[in-house]
């Protein structure tokens, strides 16, 4: 049995679903809560009701809950993108220029990354259609590929999302208002005060240390996927019927529309609609703000465009709902998981784990060690919590306060928190389940080489936030 093998059989055994993990950690952090942070002048019963209803008012957080849905539309809407004709056709004409596995790994991947950057769940569903159209391509052409190979290229846009536009930390601190509502319970009215109202991102992800490591990864990435395809024995593959959607909500359906379902694929409505909405997007980002900034950038802007964008591309609004049909499922896990961990945030703020936290961290570790620890943390906390911005509402708060107790820079700790985060997607399967779907491979296939990518982009995360 290889390494990959093992792998997956570990995942399976012992890793259940994100859901249950997600109830788990809430056991796990009530318990902590209530030995850790007990105090002898209240009862056990007291105590446990007290901590009950910090995790029930945080559950339904209003300011978390809206957090919610923002990450929900970003994946849904880019994932709705990803679905539509022009991404079919782009995908299309570069298949021509993928006749070998390893110019076949380069361009997936390239293309992924790039893709991924500006919102990851258009690259992660971008890069699934890619490669299994390539696969389609070379078994048409009679051409020896790895497709394994391929699919691992596919999954790399997950190592560069966090740093990307549509990061969930980045868009968030640079939301105003979030990072003290992130904070209060913690910090008092004089200290929230105090804080910065937001973190823009010229300091985070337009930063010179996110800009260096990820055009870093933008070579070595692909470079590295080349490299393993000259040297690994291709072979023809015979594909079976898909097993997930590609581009069929962009299929014209034969029968006759009557009545008020002309309006639904009226194109002309389709396009001055969704023309507005980028119109007024523009408007609000290069002509509005009086000195050139970055501060239009938010979770609210990026899905305002994604909208527009989805409905102008799939042409009418029939097609582009058929898109959102395929692809809200994969939103489930948002939807349902972003509240308990907002409970689990709930517990540890108001029950003084934070600060406890924070106070080890802070006595272990100084502005060089803190942002390496952040980063480890992260990787390991991902392979639990699978989902950026729930990472981010978990450890959010204790990056926030060790930050300001140490006296050093958030925003590069913040980065550091979405680097650990992008590292371990390559071994979490979670987020690589609607790329299997769309290629019919299997987890087992992909990890040997995702492993690799793991390996190189650690030591490209380490290695920047050593030297910035």
């Amino acid at each position: 049995m290889n390494t990959a093998d093992k792998i997956e059989r570990l995942f399976k055994k012992y890793l259940p679903s994100p859901f249950t993990i997600a109830v788990l950690l809430t056991f796990i952090a009530f318990t902590l809560a209530l030995f850790l942070t007990n105090n002898s002048a209240i009862s056990l019963k007291a105590l446990s009701l007290e901590l009950l209803n910090y995790w029930e008012s945080e559950l339904w957080n209003t300011s978390l809950l809206v957090f919610a849905f923002q990450m929900m539309l970003m994946l849904v809407l880019g994932h709705a993108l990803a679905l539509s004709r022009p991404i079919d056709r782009l995908i299309s004409s570069m298949t021509n220029y993928c006749n070998t596995t390893s110019n076949a790994a380069f361009w997936v991947c390239l293309l992924t990354l790039c893709v991924s950057l500006f919102n990851w769940g258009l690259g992660l569903i971008f890069g699934a259609i890619f490669a299994r159209k390539v696969a389609e391509n070379a078994q048409k052409n009679s051409w020896k590929i790895h497709y394994p190979i391929i699919g691992a290229s596919a999954y790399s846009g997950l190592m560069v999302w966090h740093g990307g536009i549509s990061g969930s930390a980045p868009i968030k601190v640079a939301e105003p208002g979030h990072l003290q509502s992130l904070m209060t319970g913690i910090y008092s009215n004089q200290e929230l005060v105090l804080m910065p109202t937001q973190i823009s991102f010229s300091d985070t992800v337009f930063s010179s240390m996110n800009l260096t490591i990820t055009l870093a990864l933008l070579i070595l990435l692909p470079s590295f996927m080349y490299y393993l395809g000259t040297k690994i024995k291709s072979k023809k593959y015979n594909l079976s019927k898909p097993t997930a959607e590609t581009d069929e909500t962009d299929k014209t359906d034969k029968t006759e529309t009557k009545g008020a379902e002309k309006l639904d694929e009226n194109k002309t409505i389709a396009f001055i609609f969704g023309g507005i909405i980028l119109l007024y997007a523009g408007y609000k980002a290069l002509v509005l703000p009086e000195n050139f900034s970055l501060d239009f950038i938010s979770p609210n802007f990026i899905n305002f465009s994604l909208l527009g964008l989805g409905i102008i591309t799939h042409g009418n609004f029939k097609h582009f709902l058929k898109a959102l049909d395929s692809a809200i499922g994969g939103a489930s896990g948002i939807l349902i998981q972003f509240p308990l961990y907002f409970g689990i945030m709930g517990l540890m703020k108001h029950s003084g784990m934070i600060t406890q936290m924070s106070d080890f961290f802070v006595s272990i570790s100084n502005e060089t060690s803190f942002p390496i620890l952040t980063f480890l943390s992260a990787g390991i906390v991902n392979i639990f919590v699978p989902s950026g911005g729930g990472q981010w509402a978990i450890q959010g708060p204790i990056i926030i306060e060790t930050s300001q107790q140490l006296g050093i820079s958030l925003s590069k700790n913040i980065m550091a928190l979405a680097y650990g985060d992008q590292l371990t997607n390559m071994l979490q399967p979670f987020w690589a389940l609607p790329l299997l779907g769309i290629t019919g491979l299997k987890a087992k296939e992909i990890l040997p080489y995702t492993l690799l990518l793991m390996i190189l982009g650690g030591f490209i995360f380490i290695s920047g936030l050593l030297i910035f």
